[in-house]
């Protein structure tokens, strides 16, 4: 079934009896050629471009509770591509132009609200820091533009431009960057994979990988054993402990990132706005709340829930940027669990078992990269080489001295 305006008015008119269910409820098949573990939105945009872009359909997506019931449904649902090393721009950029027609290309209402995100500055330093950032950003074919105070006075008037500690001097805007409905952003993944002929399974979890002569040939899961070609491995904050199934120990620490969420307020905050000072982040939904983050708590964990001093941090930081937040009452709050890598940068690889391949690191950036994440997965897998705008997402670079340090913070997973 195609979604159009025409057949939402034909089916509210009929009494909206004949809409499709969204996708089959299939049965796990002894064998396929490719199982990728993990129904999240990286998962589910694998599959898809599997399917649409290379023509393979003997696909199963396996996941252990509901599609998108991890980080694809715990997240603050930002886009952009405000990166600045050549390791990962170019990627995000990537990601940020499959967004640009993601709803078009899979017929589905993600939802994408292109807003804008401005990264504030507080001093001149940081000011010059944003500016070589831009400059970046611009050789990667991203959109920036540097303004100055009077700028952001311009674009966010409600801010505290005169606080004592951390006056608001100007900020790095990408007008392309906003947001999107998360879940509908693998809704549409999982129907378009699902209309492709792939298989989505449902409450399989897996529980162990059969190797053979340092060959991956499948899964056990729940609900039995699956036999593959290949086995992709996209499961986000769990991905040490399904790794570990198969003898594998990653570079990842796996940490509980919170979330919140306001009552709904009438329109105030233009697009995504990041507080230079702290880690603080904050946009406005389509549903009139405010949501906003900050950093990961400072424990690993496989818990999604957190704890009150990282709470009482965003709000200090919320209040510092903007005090109007302080009249806002908090309507619900939410953890993910991320998987933290060594250098904040993620991994698209091969592993060092045959067959086996691995998706993961993606720190707070996971949601933004899952168009190009599922891209650049599925051209490996398809190809058996990497995507050239993922050529230094590898495994081995730390042991090569080849890190993609973004925030220059070194190997400390828990300052990415």
């Amino acid at each position: 079934m195609k979604y159009s305006g025409w057949k939402v008015l034909r089916q509210a008119l009929g009494g909206n009896k004949g809409w499709e269910p969204v996708w089959r409820d299939p049965a796990p098949k002894p064998a396929y050629d490719i199982i990728v573990v993990g129904g999240g939105g990286h998962g589910l945009a694998t599959a898809y471009y599997l399917a649409k872009e290379y023509g393979l359909t003997n696909v199963a997506v396996l996941e252990k509770s509901w599609l998108a019931s991890g980080n694809a449904g715990r997240n603050t649902t930002i886009i952009r591509s405000n990166y600045l090393l050549p390791g990962n721009e170019p990627f995000y950029e990537l990601s940020m132009k499959l967004w640009e027609n993601l709803e078009q290309d899979f017929n589905y209402n993600a939802m994408v609200s292109q807003r804008g995100v401005v990264n504030l500055y507080h001093s001149d330093p940081q000011r010059d820091a944003f500016a070589r950032r831009g400059n970046a950003m611009h050789m990667a074919g991203a959109d920036a533009v540097l303004l100055d105070e009077q700028g952001i006075r311009e674009l966010c008037p409600f801010l505290d431009f005169d606080n004592a500690r951390f006056p608001v001097k100007g900020g790095l805007w990408q007008p392309r960057g906003g947001t999107a409905r998360h879940d509908a952003v693998a809704w549409g993944y999982a129907r378009g994979a699902d209309q492709r002929g792939v298989d989505l399974i449902q409450n399989c979890e897996v529980t162990g990988f059969q190797v053979k002569n340092g060959r991956c040939i499948g899964v056990e899961t729940a609900r039995g054993p699956i036999a593959a070609k290949k086995v992709a491995v996209c499961v986000a904050g769990s991905s040490g402990r399904v790794m570990a199934q198969a003898g594998l120990r990653l570079p990842i620490e796996s940490h509980v990132l919170q979330a919140f969420v306001s009552e709904g307020l009438k329109p105030i905050i233009p697009g995504v706005v990041t507080f230079g000072a702290g880690h603080f982040y904050i946009s406005q939904s389509d549903k009139g709340g405010l949501v906003f983050g900050g950093d990961i708590d400072g424990y690993n964990t496989y818990a999604q829930r957190g704890n009150l001093p990282v709470v009482e941090d965003v709000c200090e930081s919320g209040m510092a940027l903007m005090p109007m937040i302080g009249r806002a009452r908090l309507l619900r709050m939410w953890g993910g669990v991320m998987d933290m890598s060594m250098d904040g940068s993620p991994f698209i690889d091969k592993t060092s078992v045959d067959g086996l391949y691995f998706n993961g690191g993606w720190c707070y950036g996971g949601f933004k990269a899952t168009p190009a994440s599922g891209w650049c997965y599925a051209h490996l897998l398809a190809k058996d080489e990497p995507h050239p705008v993922a050529t230094e997402l590898r495994l081995d670079r730390f042991k090569r001295g080849h890190m993609i340090d973004e925030k220059g913070a070194g190997a400390q997973p828990n300052l990415h």
